[in-house]
């Protein structure tokens, strides 16, 4: 048996509670019977989560990344799950589900996946994080703030272990590509593309000095179709604390200032991001404003323990009414930018058929 433990976060929205605020408890009911049917060769331990409209499911096990059995589990435990809110006509009803069966990794396939596979340390302290409308460049301002901010991380200037940094793997989701920064000395390179979280998202981050991988994040965009995006992008973010990487108090740091993420009401506005407690991770004002939660564990044996609530923390009130705030800013624009997205980043649109109807209009000047 493998030394390493591989621990895969893979969530869905397959029908909101009511509306796009949270998951009904029935859904989680069937996600928790249908894991605990799993033997020691698929699973070592599983908890089943949710954030606003969001079914997550974190899972430990030793067979790897991209694992076609732990995918393929997922992908059943969402479409039972969506067959339960169908009966109960939630809305949006597998919305997240792209194909109608699986196909070997549901990478693509509308679920959002951050998987790790490391060696268990002495003591492995995790945070899960998991936000609800809002895309994956979501993370990449507090990821930034974690592993190359020393105004945040004190860690990088005090920690002999994290002195010399860490890489960041950066994907540009427009044309698949991926690169790699060293920082500190490429940071500068780095925020040019980071700071554009539509389109270039941090995918890793891992140490320089002890080659351990710090963090993973979901950086799946849905399909586009007729010019839309189908579904959300709702992401996921996994983080190792500790022992020559970022304290769990200074992974949590970056929350304490809410920053404007793209998403909220039909996926087509910006907002802050609210971290909130696992019981007000429920969306309301204008489906928002975006939340954010953070489960921590300690992973023993490949155990989880935990989670425990990090945001329900009142330290982060001020946080959350400073989001509050912000929200009540951003909604007094309606429907002009910066509130509402760029028409080409909105998931929903009615651009293609304005434009259309409205083609012959169109005069030169």
């Amino acid at each position: 048996m493998s030394d390493k433990i591989t621990l895969s976060v893979i969530k869905a929205d397959v029908g909101g509670y009511v509306g796009h605020v949270s998951v009904h408890e029935d859904l989680m009911a069937r996600a928790r019977q249908m894991l605990a049917q799993q033997g020691p060769d698929i699973l070592v331990d599983w908890k089943v989560m949710a954030v606003g409209d969001d079914l997550i499911l974190v899972l430990t096990h030793r067979n790897g990344e991209e694992n076609a059995s732990v995918h393929e589990l997922a992908w059943d435990v969402f479409m039972s799950c969506t067959e339960v809110a169908k009966e109960l006509k939630l809305y949006g009803a597998g919305q997240d589900l792209l194909a109608d069966s699986f196909s070997g990794n549901v990478k693509g396939m509308g679920p959002g996946v951050a998987e790790m596979e490391f060696v268990e340390r002495p003591a492995e302290p995790i945070v899960v994080f998991g936000a609800d409308k809002t895309e994956p460049g979501a993370w990449n301002l507090p990821l930034y703030k974690m592993f190359a901010d020393p105004f945040s991380t004190a860690g990088l200037v005090i920690d002999p272990k994290m002195h010399k940094g860490f890489t960041f793997e950066v994907h540009d989701l427009q044309d698949s590509k991926r690169v790699f920064f060293n920082c500190p000395e490429e940071i500068y390179d780095m925020l040019v593309f980071i700071g554009a979280p539509g389109r270039y998202c941090i995918k890793s981050v891992t140490s320089r000095t002890i080659d351990e991988q710090a963090a993973s994040s979901s950086t799946q965009k849905l399909s586009k179709l007729a010019g839309r995006y189908v579904g959300k992008d709702d992401p996921v973010c996994i983080v190792r604390c500790q022992s020559g990487l970022p304290a769990v108090g200074e992974v949590l740091e970056p929350f304490a200032n809410p920053h404007l993420v793209s998403g909220w009401m039909r996926g087509s506005h910006s907002g802050p991001l609210m971290p909130v407690s696992f019981a007000d991770a429920t969306p309301t004002r204008f489906d928002g404003p975006p939340r954010v939660i953070a489960a921590g564990f300690q992973l023993a044996h490949g155990k989880l323990v935990g989670p425990y609530d990090f945001f329900a923390d009142k330290s982060y009130d001020k946080a959350r009414a400073v989001a509050i705030d912000i929200a009540g800013y951003m909604r007094t624009m309606g429907p002009f930018e910066p509130h509402r997205l760029h028409l080409d980043e909105m998931e929903y649109t009615t651009l293609p058929e304005v434009m259309d109807k409205l083609k012959d209009r169109f005069e030169p000047i």
